[in-house]
């Protein structure tokens, strides 16, 4: 084996925080993607906390104690949680109207409620997420990524513009000359030093709000603990925890797809419920994954392990309260830059382009279509994918209803009585076995008919309905149903129900 072979081989090791921290290259890989991190971090949390109508430390404080805790306890690593605008959304409610005890008492029932959906199982329901969705997830996310810098390029200085040109350049051309160098870090260091000595006044860090100058400390909230508080604040735990496990999962689910690996989503799921219940004990506002911050991470960066998020949270910290006034004159221009680069990079391409969109099923491109409509007007990438969700669940409903065909022969016995034979082919269930019903010729039918279900299936109670209500009909008529060739399933399952469904 040659020298080089050996250094290939020692650098292409497992990303685990072992090899890591055996490895210089992937050591420094993981702290300077910590550090861009961290630097991305402080306006967003800052913005937030805005968002959320609190203190600018309440937001910073979230994002350190929940990075550094799913650092150790989340299920994915190398993603990156803390304060975001979806769970700021969610709890600005009970800050406008309650107070801030009130709004960390939420945050706290929303960890807790977080962690017995895992015990529960929900993070399977993954699952039933289909790729149109996730699909429209990541395009949605990325134009609301590019829509969140808008608000910094309206009635800012001339100069912020060929600023934020100048980052985009180096940010795609740096990489290039050296990839050891995170080419975000380059640019939010080569523009800031621009800016102070050139003595540019243009729209930094600072003007976001105050920087905390201290650290955070044991807050515990004070309300009544009544069941007045608990009506109050748990319909907004309840949403609070929905939103951040959806959107961590998702986070989680494209991160396994950019590093070909696999996370384990029910354990995020608890690391989120218990990094929500130490950031409320920290006076925090609560979050979940970040998804900007994590592309920028191990998209941008290269990360792939526990330590960026780890020193992502840890340098937060260190920058706002020990370099407060030197990270408060970072031009917002080269943050936005990066996030302009993470806008374009998340986006799926490929899914607009027109051949891509001429072989794809109208079906696909509608659900798609219709989660990246819903998440960019509601804001809300939860309520995005759950309407995706529906619109694929009710799309293949009706595809799978339109395959159940009713075949009907007349057959004669050896004594010459006749008898009308429907077979009935393909799945049965709401959506399908409500045509059923008009499939059959009561009128004209001999006396005695049979429904042979031998290739079909019987799925609800709707189906079982259906029978029962052809079944009526016929002895309306003075005329016998005998239904044949049901499956254990289907024959246990019709057995139960029929009769007892209501109706005539």
């Amino acid at each position: 084996m040659t020298p080089s072979s050996s250094a290939t081989n020692r650098e292409n090791v497992e990303p685990t925080v072992r090899n890591a921290l055996r490895s210089p290259r992937m050591l420094r890989t993981e702290v300077l993607a910590g550090l861009v991190v961290a630097l991305a971090l402080i306006p967003e949390a800052i913005s937030f906390s805005i968002i959320a109508g609190v203190d600018p430390r309440v937001g910073l404080f979230a994002s350190f104690t929940m990075a550094v805790t799913i650092a150790f306890l989340g299920g994915r690593p190398a993603m990156i949680s803390a304060a975001t605008g979806a769970v700021a959304l969610v709890v600005a409610p009970v800050m406008r109207d309650h107070g801030y005890d009130f709004l960390i008492a939420t945050v706290l029932l929303g960890g807790v409620i977080q962690i017995l959906l895992a015990v529960a199982g929900v993070a399977k329901l993954m699952r039933f997420i289909p790729r149109s969705v996730m699909v429209g997830f990541v395009n949605a996310l990325a134009i609301l990524i590019f829509e969140a810098q808008i608000d910094h390029l309206i009635d800012v200085p001339w100069a912020v513009y060929p600023m934020i040109a100048v980052g985009i350049a180096i940010i795609v051309g740096f990489p290039r000359a050296n990839d050891v160098i995170p080419a975000p870090l380059v640019a939010i260091v080569a523009l800031t030093a621009f800016t102070i000595i050139g003595a540019i006044n243009v729209p930094d860090v600072g003007d976001q709000g105050e920087l905390p100058d201290s650290l955070p400390s044991w807050f515990v909230p004070d309300v009544p603990f009544t069941l007045h508080t608990l009506e109050i604040i748990a319909p907004y735990a309840l949403a609070m925890a929905l939103v951040g496990i959806l959107e961590s999962l998702l986070t989680a689910k494209l991160v396994d797809d950019i590093t070909d690996s696999h996370s384990d989503k029910t354990r995020e799921t608890w690391g989120q419920g218990v990094a929500n219940i130490v950031t409320g004990f920290f006076g925090g506002m609560g979050g979940c994954a970040m998804i900007g911050q994590t592309m920028i991470n191990v998209k941008v960066s290269g990360a792939r392990t526990r330590i960026s998020t780890f020193l992502a949270g840890v340098l937060l910290l260190v920058l706002v309260v020990g370099f407060g006034d030197v990270v408060a004159l970072i031009p917002m221009g080269a943050l936005v830059a990066v996030m302009v680069m993470v806008s374009v990079g998340t986006f799926d391409w490929h899914s607009i382009r027109p051949a891509t969109l001429r072989r794809m099923p109208k079906s696909e491109t509608t659900v798609m279509l219709a989660t990246v409509a819903v998440t960019v007007l509601s804001h809300n990438l939860a309520i995005g994918v759950a309407v995706g969700v529906l619109v694929a669940m009710t799309l293949f409903a009706r595809r799978v209803a339109h395959l159940t065909e009713t075949t009907r022969t007349i057959e004669e016995d050896a004594d010459g009585a006749r008898r009308a034979v429907y077979a009935v082919t393909g799945e049965l269930f709401f959506a399908s076995s409500n045509d059923l019903y008009t499939q059959f010729e009561y009128a004209d039918d001999p006396d005695r008919v049979v429904i042979d279900l031998s290739r079909s299936h019987i799925w609800d109670a709707s189906t079982v309905a259906s029978l029962d209500a052809i079944t009526t009909k016929y002895q309306r008529k003075g005329k016998t149903v005998e239904i044949v060739g049901l499956d254990g399933p289907s024959a246990e399952r019709h057995g139960r129900l029929s009769g007892g469904l209501g109706g005539d």
